[in-house]
């Protein structure tokens, strides 16, 4: 029977209200990364349109450069904030995200310097669109900060409502730069629109970023930053070795078939990072109060992106030719037959997060780059080995394998670090 209150209203069960809190926490992630890869796809179609191959070449060349950085700030700065200042006090999360977000700031105008410099020694069409970088990335990295920063406080729904302004700012912004029709202005309309959100993460929160304390956080969390930099760093590090190295051994038509592929994939993968933005805080929350259920959440977390993933593979195998022929053109043919390999590779990574997560839940550094070395190393390995044997077909085979090998070993880290738990304290709140 349902409790009554004293009024005479219903009242809900904890447990039922807790997993629709965690439902509509999930939702906002999800919600929150759609519009992040709606832009994010709109802008590349438009620049794309406007500027031609060559120039579209350098515009990502500078997008390349921002996710490396972004990479090295979301290390330092916010994965250890969303570790240790999930569901903590308002105080100490407010206290927390002042100097994250100050330490974001601070990399992002560390790191502009630098790409300024090198942007107004180069000259060239390059050069110009790397300066205009170099301005842009503090407001770019300072707007990524935020979003964790709501993400790690439970409101998920402030960072969707940011990236959303991101998005509208980017339309006026876009229309400029069309008009000037150089690499630079796109840059720079890109840039500005970020920043405008940036601001708007300032009022939404009413935090003031403080990069004068950005020496104090990276010292209070020397013990996490410095290997989720490595981590980060590894991640995107290998990606893009495996995508030179097949180009160089195969050709680069097989770099564009396995990027048809990842298309095709496309809707699930923006729907894992979505999930990802979710995953590290929810199982900080789970650690804190029911420290028991941490694995289950885990594995129940990993083995559900897999099943979806497998799913939705499984739909791409049924899908007529002429479709595929109609979204990708001529590279449907191409990248057809790597549809099962690209899509247990993303299965077993999707394995793997679960135990990722767990991993930075607990504040365990140490097993999670472990991990990620492991699992960098075999997909590097995986990758060009298996286009040296096979060709393409190889390489994403190699891949596949290579995934659910560092999955395993995600898995097993876990569990050693899940074995060490009754020894150690929860990750520390560190309040000053």
């Amino acid at each position: 029977m349902t409790p009554v209150t004293a009024e005479g209203e219903k009242t809900r069960p904890a447990g039922s209200s807790a997993k629709r809190a965690l439902v509509g926490r999930l939702s906002w992630g999800l919600a929150d990364q759609a519009a992040s890869s709606v832009s994010n796809f709109v802008v590349g179609v438009y620049v794309a349109r406007s500027l031609g191959v060559s120039a579209f070449g350098v515009f990502s060349l500078a997008w390349v450069t921002y996710g490396v950085v972004l990479n090295v700030s979301r290390g330092l700065a916010t994965d250890p904030l969303v570790v240790r200042f999930s569901g903590v006090p308002e105080a100490s999360w407010r206290g927390a995200v002042a100097r994250s977000a100050g330490t974001a700031l601070g990399i992002g105008t560390a790191i502009g310097a630098l790409c300024l410099v090198a942007g107004l020694a180069l000259g060239g069409q390059v050069g110009p669109a790397f300066a205009c970088l170099g301005v842009m990335l503090p407001g770019l990295l300072l707007q990524d900060a935020w979003r964790f920063s709501f993400f790690a406080a439970g409101i998920g729904r402030k960072a969707f409502l940011n990236d959303v302004v991101w998005g509208v700012a980017l339309v006026p912004a876009m229309v400029v730069a069309a008009r000037a029709g150089t690499v630079a202005a796109f840059v720079l309309a890109w840039g500005a629109s970020a920043t405008v959100a940036a601001g708007y993460g300032y009022l939404q929160s009413g935090i003031l970023p403080r990069p004068e304390r950005a020496r104090a956080w990276l010292r209070e969390q020397r013990d996490l930053g410095y290997r989720y930099l490595v981590e980060n760093v590894a991640l995107s590090g290998a990606s893009q070795l495996r995508a030179y190295g097949l180009g160089a051994i195969v050709g680069v038509g097989a770099v564009g078939a396995v990027r048809g592929a990842e298309l095709l994939l496309g809707p699930f993968l923006a729907v894992l990072m979505g999930l990802s933005l979710v995953t590290v805080p929810e199982a900080a929350r789970v650690l804190r109060q029911a420290p028991h259920r941490l694995a289950k959440f885990c594995l129940v977390l990993g083995g559900g992106q897999a099943t979806a993933a497998l799913l939705w593979g499984g739909a791409l195998l049924l899908m007529p030719d002429r479709f595929g022929a109609f979204v990708l053109g001529d590279v449907w043919h191409s990248s057809s037959q790597l549809i099962l390999p690209v899509t247990l590779g993303v299965a077993g990574a999707g394995l793997g997060t679960g135990a990722a997560a767990g991993l930075r839940a607990l504040g365990a550094a140490r097993h999670s780059l472990r991990s990620q070395l492991f699992a960098s190393a075999c997909y590097v390995g995986g990758g060009l080995g298996g286009a040296a044997v096979a060709g393409t077909v190889g390489s994403a085979w190699g891949v596949a394998a290579a995934t659910v090998g560092g999955s395993a070993v995600w898995w097993l880290n876990l569990r050693s670090a899940l074995r060490e738990r009754p020894h150690q304290t929860l990750p520390e709140v560190r309040t000053t």
